[in-house]
This record gives structure tokens, sequence and C-alpha cells, in this order.
């Protein structure tokens, strides 16, 4: 009890100061509260444009292996004169691995690239046509709004069948009726049998909503899969409980067995993951967050000199004030705990003007700019907890000097 009176008390007389001196307090919080604006702002665009950019890579699939020609790896080392010649994945290395992998749930091909579609007189041009294999649907995440996906003889009979986009589906069809309608893609008349949920922009160019998805067998009598123009692949989604390296490790023998590789040769394929881009990030991520905290640790830094030098003169006015309490009884840790009371107080106040900041650029930045934007949870606690240490230790030496200070000698000086 005693120990709650003593903080009702100091917060009561650190309360008090702050609102009788209102411009130093304004003055005192306009460091902290760009500080906190600063690091706050930079984060919470960081997390959401990181958010942004793994739930696209997430889209591809977290236990998918991509066999191709180019390896997935970056830097100003990059051996490209090794890979230039590679071979193209194809359809029959698709045949061979069907045969003999184990540890795949399921597999398919595809190749790319793009094309005009049409729909009477409406004409849609540089839309991505996507030849794939009939397991396509087991191995890529999409899901169907409208329809369903290609049967076993559509993919092998190569009919002219196909599922689009939403956003394709909306430019050609602007009543919403696609299920069931035709649409001239290379020339031929191709019936829409499925409609793909809309899925949004994504910031890795992978989006399905502007897609037409067609079978293999169709779209090789008007793509050469061979070329590299065409996006060649063999994506391979593992089984429950088995590995990445599993997986890949059993790829890697198969697929130098089907191009009959000697042991001592390298392999002229790429096995490819998602966690080869996520790990890339890792380190972006960590250059910019690092930057955010050189840029706001600056105004914070000033900030918590602007707090300690007004303690100092609050301290100063307040030395007569502290002599008095001193002579009635006051010890030592009450004057401490008040000063840095009124030290924290003042920035946690500029941290929540900080925080305010943010939540307005974010709002701004939604409706304006339409970027969507978040401030989470995370962010709000680091930033009071930086306003918190600010305070603390902006406020401890005037606090404690103030807690020194002999009560006879405080109340003779003026």
């Amino acid at each position: 009890m005693l120990f709650l009176n003593l903080l009702r008390e100091s917060l009561y007389f650190a309360i008090t100061a702050l609102r009788v001196n209102k411009l130093r307090t304004i003055l005192s919080l306009l460091g902290v509260t760009i500080g906190i604006f600063a690091i706050i702002s930079v984060f919470t665009a960081v997390d959401s444009l990181e958010k942004k950019l793994r739930d696209s890579v997430a889209s591809l699939g977290d236990n998918v292996i991509f066999v191709q020609k180019w390896p997935w790896t970056f830097g100003s080392d990059y051996p490209w004169w090794k890979y230039i010649n590679r071979p193209q994945a194809s359809p029959s290395e698709l045949d061979y691995l069907q045969h003999h992998v184990k540890s795949a749930q399921a597999m398919a091909f595809e190749v790319s690239c793009k094309h005009t579609v049409k729909n009477e007189s409406t004409v849609i041009e540089n839309v991505g046509i996507v030849g794939v294999s009939q397991d396509y649907d087991k191995v890529s995440s999409f899901e169907l709004e409208e329809g369903r996906y290609f049967v076993e003889t559509e993919s092998e009979g190569g009919r002219s069948v196909a599922i689009i986009g939403s956003s394709v589906a909306d430019a050609l069809f602007p009543r919403k009726d696609a299920l069931g309608k035709e649409m001239r893609v290379f020339g031929r008349n191709v019936l829409i049998i499925g409609i793909l949920k809309k899925q949004g922009e994504s910031i890795i160019g992978n989006s399905t909503d502007s897609e037409v998805l067609l079978p293999l067998n169709f779209i090789r009598g008007f793509v050469d899969t061979k070329k590299e123009s065409a996006n060649p692949e063999i994506m391979v989604k593992a089984k429950s409980g088995i590995t990445n390296e599993q997986l890949k490790d059993e790829l890697n023998g198969l697929m130098r067995s089907a191009r009959k590789l000697k042991p001592t040769a390298e392999e002229n394929f790429a096995l490819n993951e998602t966690s080869l881009i996520s790990n890339g990030f890792d380190g972006l991520f960590g250059v910019v967050g690092f930057a955010g905290w050189i840029i706001g640790g600056f105004s914070i830094l000033v900030g918590g000199f602007g707090i300690a030098n007004i303690m100092f003169v609050s301290v100063r006015e307040r030395t007569n004030q502290i002599g008095i309490q001193k002579s009635l009884g006051a010890k030592n840790y009450f004057i401490l705990m008040q000063f840095l009371l009124e030290s924290v107080m003042l920035c946690l106040l500029g941290g929540m003007f900080g925080l305010l900041f943010v939540y307005l650029g974010i709002v701004v930045a939604d409706k304006a700019l339409d970027i969507t934007l978040s401030l989470s949870a995370a962010n709000v606690i680091l930033s009071i907890t930086i306003s918190v240490l600010i305070g603390i230790i902006s406020g401890f030496i005037p606090a404690y000097s103030a807690s020194q200070l002999d009560p006879v000698e405080a109340i003779r000086m003026n």
C-alpha cells in the first residue's frame, strides 16, 4: 500500500509539472515523436511488404520442387555461362519421373506465353496463357470460383477447353456469365469450363487473375514447349512426411538418370524451391530494418538529450520544493521516482503521438495511394518499449541528482 501511495503521489507531481509547463512539454516530446514515427513507419512499411512478398512466394507451394533450366540464385558471382546451354525440362522427363519417383504426391508440367484472347468485339492482349498437364491442380495452390478442372480425357486429348482468371472473365464477359461460353485463343474457339477465384495482385507477378489455363496437349499445337521463352518446368509436390531435401535427393538421381549424365558430370538442371527466394528476403529486410533503426535512432537520440535537458531544468526550478519534501520525510527513492515518472510520461506521450501519426499515414496511404499497410501489435509494443526506455535513460541522471540534494541547502536555493 505504501508503494502504491508513493506511486500515486509521484504520478500526481509528474502530471502537474507537465500540465503547468505546456510549451516545454510539447517541445520535449517532439524529438521522441519524430523518432518513434520514423522507426515505426519504416517497420510498418517493411512488415507489410515482407508479408505480401512471403504470401506471394508461399502461393507457389512450400513443399513443391521446380525442375528447371536456371537456378533461383542471385548475386554478382552468378555463373550464367554454365547454365545457358542447359536443355529445357520436357514432357518426356515428366513421364519418366511419374513412373519412378516414390516421394512425390503429384507432379505436373507447365509452359506459358503471352497471347491475345477474344470474345466477339472484345479483345485482350498480352494475357498469360498457361499450358498444364493433368495433375496441375494437385500441385499448384489455386481455387475455382465456378466450374471445374480438366478431366483426364480433356488433358490427354488436348481438348479446346479453358479455365480463366477472374480479371479475364470480367473483361470478356462483363455480365459475369462466362461459364459455358466460348472465347478465341490461337485462332481457335475454346470452351470455358471454369473460372478461378479472385486472388488479387501479387508482388512477384504470380497472380492467376489475368491467366488462362489450357491443357498442355492443346497448347503444344501452338507453342514450342522446348523453347526457353515458353518457360517449361516440371513441378513436383512432396508426399506428407517427406522433406524437400529428401525429395530433391531422389529427383537429382532420377534426373541424372533421365539425362544419362555420367557420375562425374555436373548436373544440367536446377531443382528450385521457394525457400531460396524467402532466404534472399531475410538479408534484404534485415538491411532495410537496420536503416530504419539508424533513421529513427538519430531522432530519438536528439529527443533523449532534449528530455534530459528539460528534466535538469525541472529539477532546478523545483529545488525548493524538493527540499521541503525531504525535510517533511520524503525518501530519496520517492524523489527519484517522481522525476523518473515525469521523464517516462514525457516519452510515452511522444511515442503515442508518433503512433498516431503513423496510423494517420496508413489511412492516407490506403485511401489515396491504394496501398495496404497495417500497424501490427508488435510494432505498437515496440514503440511503447522504446519510449519507456528512453524516458528511463534520459531522466535517470536528473532524477538521481534531485534525490541526492541536501534538504537544508535545497530550501535555501532560489
